[in-house]
């Protein structure tokens, strides 16, 4: 059976940060982007309760919390061209007027995190113009700032923005873990994919573990 942690524990739990990464109206919610564009939003949707007891667990273990939300500047210019030429061959790209504003946009609708997932007032939220949460943000610096060593990172989607962060955190010396059962994919077949590619080898750039092992590590970490 594979520990939790990729190498060693953290020293508390103070080092340890759950990141929850775009549970955003437009990648999880009816009217949202993905939505718009015609994809089933059910996947993303189905993890919303594992991601809430994810977030009970982290608040009730005194870990840090970050929530990520990706878009861009109301004028753009955070928007490389060929990014935004890429969303748009789908037929609806970003920056154009859709059901819940400008898609990934700051400020608009779409933009927010689901109300069922909603921070609290203390905990940080990462406006972010990549897939990767470390990209072009001050992410590395506040972690940095707290002394935090070990990630665990869920959220949507799992092949895209999740494994970005996860492994843009290994490459700068974080011990990295998802939670299987707390992450997804638009289509289940890429997820699935996902998946196999960051357990295989016993784990690249981390562990891969579920709510269960969750909740048990931090246990573990409270003595």
């Amino acid at each position: 059976m594979m520990n939790f942690w990729p190498c060693n524990p953290p020293e508390r739990a103070a080092k340890a940060a759950l990141v929850v990464i775009d549970m955003q109206v437009d990648f999880c919610a009816p009217g949202g982007w993905v939505d718009q564009l015609g994809e089933d939003v059910s996947n993303t949707r189905s993890v919303i309760p594992a991601v809430a007891e994810a977030l009970t667990i982290a608040r009730a273990a005194g870990l840090a919390v970050f929530h990520t939300r990706e878009g861009h500047k109301p004028d753009l210019s955070d928007l490389p061209a060929n990014k935004q030429w890429r969303t748009r061959i789908h037929g609806l790209g970003i920056g154009d007027e859709g059901a819940s504003g400008r898609i990934l946009v700051r400020g608009e609708p779409g933009f927010e995190i689901v109300p069922e997932l909603a921070p609290l007032a203390d905990e940080a939220v990462i406006d972010k113009p990549g897939k990767s949460s470390f990209h072009a943000t001050d992410f590395d610096a506040r972690l940095a700032a707290q002394g935090i060593t070990h990630l665990i990172v869920i959220g949507v989607t799992s092949d895209c923005c999740v494994q970005s962060t996860f492994r843009d955190g290994f490459e700068r010396g974080y011990e990295c873990v998802t939670l299987e059962d707390c992450t997804a994919a638009v289509e289940t077949a890429n997820h699935e994919a996902m998946m196999d590619i960051l357990k295989a080898f016993g784990g690249r750039w981390g562990t891969v573990s579920d709510l269960v092992g969750f909740r048990a590590a931090v246990e573990a970490l409270h003595g």
